[in-house]
């Protein structure tokens, strides 16, 4: 396992100072493995929303809850919007007895119901792959090449690895999507985070898929705004004085993670990477990865 001190002092420093603590991430991005530094996955204040025990547990969530001390740790709490509100009352508790640290898919529904229930009382944190300050320049190529999901950097051969990717892909399409509310057929959203890779590093234009698509310009607008908000893909809004301007022009986007990146756009090996048609803009995923922390989390 790869220690994340940096991160972890953040999550630690943000539970002494906020009463509710959201990490926010796409899955299998090590959300998991940092709340169970905090809190035991063994620990009577750790609920896993996916297992049934800690379900059963949550049948009366403010009987559950209200007598624990400490930190409590609930991963996947996107599967239970209900405890938001129960959370608002139990951390406006004085003196407070526990402090909460949720985990979840950086999803819209999930965000809208924390801030409406959570107002002033939450600290979120995102949670992406490993960075290269986690990993060491040494391991650069390795990283550029897998991506910071740490599944396919820890994966014992390139074939693992790519693997890996192209499951979590179908996964995410398939079946994390619809559980977070979002009914767009997988082989539609396939083909446009695929045309995206195909502009990674460009200037994204809307009209080329809306044509391909066969939908509307504006759906497509929506599109690239739900990976942005699941932290799948970055738009860099170009820089301009007058705030509206800046607002209508075509921003650049990335696919944030270039593993993903290199199996949506097919590539295997560096060979491939280096012989393919988009090359000149995969290097710069190297660049971006470089300096993803200049960037918005």
């Amino acid at each position: 396992m790869i220690e994340r001190p940096e991160l972890l002092g953040r999550i630690r420093r943000a539970l002494k100072r906020s009463r509710v603590v959201a990490l926010i991430g796409p899955r299998q991005s090590g959300k998991t493995t940092l709340a169970r530094q905090v809190v035991p996955g063994d620990s009577a204040n750790y609920f896993d929303l996916e297992n049934p025990a800690s379900l059963a547990r949550l049948e009366q969530p403010m009987t559950a809850l209200e007598d624990l001390r400490g930190t409590v740790a609930i991963d996947e709490i996107q599967h239970r919007p209900d405890l938001f509100p129960i959370l608002r009352v139990l951390a406006d508790r004085k003196p407070l007895p526990a402090r909460f640290l949720v985990l979840g898919s950086a999803s819209p529904a999930l965000l809208r119901q924390s801030s409406e229930s959570l107002a002033g009382r939450l600290e979120t944190i995102p949670v992406a792959g490993f960075g290269l300050a986690e990993i060491g320049t040494k391991a650069l190529n390795r990283h550029w090449q897998r991506g910071g999901f740490p599944p396919s950097f820890l994966a014992r051969t390139a074939e693992d690895s790519i693997a890996w990717r192209r499951q979590f892909i179908l996964t995410f399409l398939e079946r994390d999507l619809p559980q977070l509310g979002i009914n767009i057929p997988a082989p539609a959203l396939l083909r446009f985070w695929t045309m995206v890779a195909h502009s990674h590093g460009g200037v994204w234009s809307a009209a080329d898929p809306a044509r391909s698509l066969g939908i509307g310009e504006s759906t497509v607008r929506r599109h690239l705004d739900l990976f942005a908000s699941l932290l799948m893909v970055r738009q860099l809004h170009p820089w301009h004085e007058n705030l509206s301007k800046r607002q209508v022009k075509a921003p650049k986007v990335y696919v944030r993670d270039s593993g993903l990146l290199h199996a949506l756009l097919g590539v295997r090996t560096e060979h491939e990477l280096l012989t393919h048609p988009k090359s000149g803009a995969v290097a710069a995923a190297r660049r971006h990865c470089r300096h993803r922390n200049r960037l918005d989390p």
